[in-house]
Protein backbone atom coordinates (compact mmCIF):
# COMPACT_ATOMS: atom_id res chain seq x y z
CA UNK A 1 0.00 0.00 0.00
CA UNK A 2 1.51 3.82 -1.08
CA UNK A 3 2.19 6.36 1.54
CA UNK A 4 -0.74 7.13 4.18
CA UNK A 5 -3.34 9.25 2.46
CA UNK A 6 -5.81 10.81 4.58
CA UNK A 7 -8.99 13.07 2.92
CA UNK A 8 -11.43 14.87 4.98
CA UNK A 9 -14.43 15.35 3.14
CA UNK A 10 -17.21 18.34 2.82
CA UNK A 11 -20.56 17.20 4.31
CA UNK A 12 -23.67 18.41 3.07
CA UNK A 13 -24.86 18.10 6.26
CA UNK A 14 -24.24 19.85 9.64
CA UNK A 15 -22.93 17.97 12.76
CA UNK A 16 -21.47 14.85 10.26
CA UNK A 17 -17.83 14.38 9.23
CA UNK A 18 -16.70 12.40 6.33
CA UNK A 19 -12.93 11.36 6.32
CA UNK A 20 -11.50 9.02 3.72
CA UNK A 21 -7.96 7.16 4.73
CA UNK A 22 -5.74 4.80 2.94
CA UNK A 23 -2.44 4.28 5.69
CA UNK A 24 -0.76 1.35 7.14
CA UNK A 25 -0.58 3.73 10.25
CA UNK A 26 -0.93 2.12 13.42
CA UNK A 27 -2.84 4.75 15.84
CA UNK A 28 -2.06 4.33 19.75
CA UNK A 29 -4.97 4.47 21.85
CA UNK A 30 -7.16 7.51 21.33
CA UNK A 31 -10.74 8.90 21.44
CA UNK A 32 -13.24 10.66 19.55
CA UNK A 33 -16.12 13.05 21.05
CA UNK A 34 -18.37 11.80 17.86
CA UNK A 35 -19.65 8.59 17.05
CA UNK A 36 -18.04 6.57 14.30
CA UNK A 37 -19.26 4.62 11.76
CA UNK A 38 -17.10 3.39 8.71
CA UNK A 39 -16.54 1.03 6.38
CA UNK A 40 -13.53 -0.95 5.36
CA UNK A 41 -13.05 -1.13 1.67
CA UNK A 42 -9.87 -2.89 1.28
CA UNK A 43 -7.64 -4.54 3.29
CA UNK A 44 -8.02 -5.84 7.41
CA UNK A 45 -7.25 -4.23 10.48
CA UNK A 46 -7.10 -5.26 14.43
CA UNK A 47 -8.31 -2.86 17.62
CA UNK A 48 -8.94 -3.14 21.08
CA UNK A 49 -12.08 -1.22 21.42
CA UNK A 50 -14.08 -0.17 24.91
CA UNK A 51 -16.43 -3.07 23.73
CA UNK A 52 -13.45 -5.83 23.23
CA UNK A 53 -10.25 -6.88 20.61
CA UNK A 54 -11.85 -6.98 16.90
CA UNK A 55 -10.57 -7.51 13.68
CA UNK A 56 -12.42 -5.70 11.02
CA UNK A 57 -11.61 -6.98 6.54
CA UNK A 58 -12.90 -5.45 3.67
CA UNK A 59 -16.56 -5.21 3.60
CA UNK A 60 -16.95 -4.69 7.24
CA UNK A 61 -18.62 -1.93 8.54
CA UNK A 62 -16.86 -0.61 12.08
CA UNK A 63 -18.08 1.70 14.82
CA UNK A 64 -17.01 3.85 17.32
CA UNK A 65 -18.82 5.44 20.37
CA UNK A 66 -18.32 8.92 22.06
CA UNK A 67 -14.80 8.95 24.38
CA UNK A 68 -14.70 5.10 23.99
CA UNK A 69 -10.67 3.97 24.10
CA UNK A 70 -9.19 2.13 21.01
CA UNK A 71 -6.49 1.88 18.62
CA UNK A 72 -5.96 0.38 15.54
CA UNK A 73 -3.30 -1.52 13.73
CA UNK A 74 -3.23 -2.90 9.94
CA UNK A 75 -3.32 -6.62 9.33
CA UNK A 76 -1.14 -7.35 6.61
CA UNK A 77 -0.01 -4.16 4.16
CA UNK A 78 -2.52 -1.78 5.14
CA UNK A 79 -6.62 -0.84 4.93
CA UNK A 80 -8.49 1.39 3.90
CA UNK A 81 -11.82 3.23 5.03
CA UNK A 82 -14.47 5.33 4.62
CA UNK A 83 -15.85 7.22 8.01
CA UNK A 84 -18.76 9.29 9.37
CA UNK A 85 -18.23 10.80 12.14
CA UNK A 86 -21.38 12.27 13.90
CA UNK A 87 -21.68 14.85 16.74
CA UNK A 88 -23.82 13.22 19.94
CA UNK A 89 -26.93 15.90 19.45
CA UNK A 90 -26.97 14.19 15.74
CA UNK A 91 -27.04 10.72 17.08
CA UNK A 92 -29.68 11.63 19.76
CA UNK A 93 -32.01 13.74 17.67
CA UNK A 94 -32.09 10.43 15.33
CA UNK A 95 -32.72 7.98 17.77
CA UNK A 96 -35.34 9.91 19.59
CA UNK A 97 -37.10 9.54 15.93
CA UNK A 98 -36.36 6.35 15.53
CA UNK A 99 -37.84 5.04 19.03
CA UNK A 100 -40.98 7.43 18.42
CA UNK A 101 -41.08 7.57 22.19
CA UNK A 102 -39.42 4.44 23.38
CA UNK A 103 -36.30 4.67 24.86
CA UNK A 104 -33.31 3.47 23.00
CA UNK A 105 -30.02 2.56 23.20
CA UNK A 106 -27.45 5.76 23.59
CA UNK A 107 -24.90 3.83 22.47
CA UNK A 108 -23.49 1.52 19.29
CA UNK A 109 -23.79 -1.99 20.47
CA UNK A 110 -21.04 -3.38 18.00
CA UNK A 111 -17.51 -2.67 17.36
CA UNK A 112 -17.94 -4.54 14.09
CA UNK A 113 -20.49 -5.31 11.89
CA UNK A 114 -20.47 -8.07 9.22
CA UNK A 115 -23.91 -7.48 7.34
CA UNK A 116 -23.51 -6.67 3.25
CA UNK A 117 -26.80 -5.41 3.05
CA UNK A 118 -25.72 -2.59 5.78
CA UNK A 119 -22.37 -2.12 4.12
CA UNK A 120 -24.14 -1.04 1.26
CA UNK A 121 -26.45 1.01 2.79
CA UNK A 122 -23.23 3.02 4.42
CA UNK A 123 -21.62 3.17 0.98
CA UNK A 124 -24.59 4.86 -0.27
CA UNK A 125 -24.95 7.42 2.74
CA UNK A 126 -21.11 8.10 2.00
CA UNK A 127 -22.00 9.18 -1.21
CA UNK A 128 -24.94 11.26 -0.64
CA UNK A 129 -23.59 12.72 2.39
CA UNK A 130 -20.17 14.18 0.48
CA UNK A 131 -21.59 14.26 -2.61
CA UNK A 132 -23.40 17.70 -3.06
CA UNK A 133 -26.72 19.64 -3.74
CA UNK A 134 -27.19 17.09 -6.63
CA UNK A 135 -28.12 14.00 -4.02
CA UNK A 136 -31.03 15.95 -2.30
CA UNK A 137 -31.84 16.40 1.79
CA UNK A 138 -35.09 13.92 1.01
CA UNK A 139 -32.68 11.37 -0.08
CA UNK A 140 -30.19 11.84 2.70
CA UNK A 141 -32.40 12.27 5.60
CA UNK A 142 -34.02 8.67 4.52
CA UNK A 143 -30.63 6.93 4.25
CA UNK A 144 -28.92 8.44 7.68
CA UNK A 145 -32.12 7.35 9.24
CA UNK A 146 -32.55 3.98 7.96
CA UNK A 147 -28.53 3.12 8.63
CA UNK A 148 -28.70 4.62 12.62
CA UNK A 149 -31.97 2.42 13.10
CA UNK A 150 -30.17 -0.20 11.75
CA UNK A 151 -26.44 -0.43 13.29
CA UNK A 152 -28.12 0.49 16.93
CA UNK A 153 -30.54 -2.78 16.52
CA UNK A 154 -27.19 -4.76 16.54
CA UNK A 155 -27.09 -7.09 19.27
CA UNK A 156 -24.26 -6.12 21.77
CA UNK A 157 -21.61 -7.75 22.29
CA UNK A 158 -20.62 -9.51 26.02
CA UNK A 159 -20.21 -6.27 28.70
CA UNK A 160 -16.76 -5.16 28.70
CA UNK A 161 -17.12 -1.59 29.60
CA UNK A 162 -15.16 -0.19 32.18
CA UNK A 163 -16.20 1.88 34.93
CA UNK A 164 -14.17 4.10 37.06
CA UNK A 165 -14.58 3.46 41.29
CA UNK A 166 -15.19 6.69 43.33
CA UNK A 167 -11.82 7.49 44.38
CA UNK A 168 -10.51 7.23 40.37
CA UNK A 169 -12.66 9.19 39.27
CA UNK A 170 -11.85 11.92 41.17
CA UNK A 171 -8.52 12.06 39.69
CA UNK A 172 -10.69 11.87 35.85
CA UNK A 173 -12.89 14.70 36.63
CA UNK A 174 -9.76 17.02 37.99
CA UNK A 175 -8.29 16.40 34.57
CA UNK A 176 -11.78 16.60 32.54
CA UNK A 177 -12.56 20.11 34.98
CA UNK A 178 -9.39 21.67 33.59
CA UNK A 179 -7.34 20.10 31.20
CA UNK A 180 -4.87 22.86 31.29
CA UNK A 181 -3.66 22.53 34.73
CA UNK A 182 -0.06 21.43 35.27
CA UNK A 183 -0.79 18.52 37.10
CA UNK A 184 1.29 15.74 38.70
CA UNK A 185 0.73 12.21 39.80
CA UNK A 186 0.96 12.96 43.26
CA UNK A 187 -1.97 15.64 42.54
CA UNK A 188 -4.36 12.75 41.01
CA UNK A 189 -2.75 10.75 44.48
CA UNK A 190 -4.07 12.82 46.82
CA UNK A 191 -7.28 13.71 44.86
CA UNK A 192 -7.90 10.31 44.76
CA UNK A 193 -6.88 8.99 48.03
CA UNK A 194 -4.05 6.57 46.96
CA UNK A 195 -0.21 6.30 46.64
CA UNK A 196 1.12 7.74 43.40
CA UNK A 197 1.62 3.74 42.19
CA UNK A 198 -2.12 2.76 43.05
CA UNK A 199 -3.76 6.14 41.47
CA UNK A 200 -1.54 5.42 38.30
CA UNK A 201 -2.51 1.27 37.80
CA UNK A 202 -6.32 2.38 38.82
CA UNK A 203 -6.58 5.38 36.31
CA UNK A 204 -5.41 3.24 33.53
CA UNK A 205 -7.14 0.32 34.12
CA UNK A 206 -10.35 2.31 34.74
CA UNK A 207 -9.77 4.42 31.42
CA UNK A 208 -7.50 2.44 29.46
CA UNK A 209 -5.18 5.33 29.13
CA UNK A 210 -2.09 6.33 31.22
CA UNK A 211 -3.35 9.83 33.42
CA UNK A 212 -0.69 11.33 31.21
CA UNK A 213 -2.01 10.10 27.83
CA UNK A 214 -5.79 10.94 28.96
CA UNK A 215 -4.76 14.51 29.55
CA UNK A 216 -3.57 14.54 25.83
CA UNK A 217 -5.78 13.64 24.46
CA UNK A 218 -8.00 16.26 26.36
CA UNK A 219 -6.62 18.66 25.43
CA UNK A 220 -6.51 17.42 21.53
CA UNK A 221 -10.29 17.26 21.81
CA UNK A 222 -10.10 20.92 23.06
CA UNK A 223 -7.65 21.65 20.12
CA UNK A 224 -10.71 20.08 17.19
CA UNK A 225 -13.59 22.30 19.04
CA UNK A 226 -11.04 25.14 18.93
CA UNK A 227 -10.49 24.53 15.04
CA UNK A 228 -14.01 23.65 14.27
CA UNK A 229 -15.16 26.85 15.55
CA UNK A 230 -12.78 28.96 13.35
CA UNK A 231 -9.65 29.34 16.18
CA UNK A 232 -6.47 30.26 13.93
CA UNK A 233 -4.06 26.84 14.21
CA UNK A 234 -1.33 28.92 16.40
CA UNK A 235 -4.72 30.35 19.18
CA UNK A 236 -5.78 27.20 18.81
CA UNK A 237 -2.40 25.36 20.00
CA UNK A 238 -1.97 27.87 22.77
CA UNK A 239 -5.07 27.79 24.07
CA UNK A 240 -5.18 23.73 24.63
CA UNK A 241 -2.21 23.72 26.56
CA UNK A 242 0.15 22.76 24.12
CA UNK A 243 3.63 23.70 24.02
CA UNK A 244 3.44 24.88 20.20
CA UNK A 245 1.75 24.38 17.02
CA UNK A 246 4.30 21.99 15.77
CA UNK A 247 3.46 19.65 18.99
CA UNK A 248 -0.83 20.34 18.35
CA UNK A 249 0.10 18.98 14.75
CA UNK A 250 1.74 15.75 15.71
CA UNK A 251 -0.73 14.83 18.46
CA UNK A 252 -3.39 15.45 16.02
CA UNK A 253 -1.76 13.66 13.30
CA UNK A 254 -1.05 10.66 15.71
CA UNK A 255 -4.72 9.77 17.04
CA UNK A 256 -6.69 11.19 13.74
CA UNK A 257 -4.61 10.56 11.15
CA UNK A 258 -4.92 14.21 9.14
CA UNK A 259 -2.96 17.45 10.08
CA UNK A 260 -4.93 19.92 11.78
CA UNK A 261 -4.60 22.39 8.72
CA UNK A 262 -6.24 20.04 6.62
CA UNK A 263 -8.98 19.71 8.85
CA UNK A 264 -9.69 23.25 9.38
CA UNK A 265 -9.68 23.77 5.50
CA UNK A 266 -12.35 20.95 4.97
CA UNK A 267 -14.40 23.30 7.38
CA UNK A 268 -13.92 26.35 5.94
Amino acid sequence: MATSQFRMLRSAIAGIEAVEARTRHSFPRHTHEQFGIGLIFAGAQRSLSGRGMVEAQAGDLITVNPNEVHDGAPIGEGRSWRILYFDPAVIGDLTNDIGEGRAMRSEIPRPVIHNVPLAERFASLFAAVTGGPAQGDLAREERLLALVADVMREQPMPETARTAPGAVAKAISLIDDDPLAKLSLADLARESGLSRFQALRAFTKATGMTPHAYLIQCRIHLTRRLIASGTPLAEAAFASGFSDQSHMTRVFVARYGLSPRTYARALA
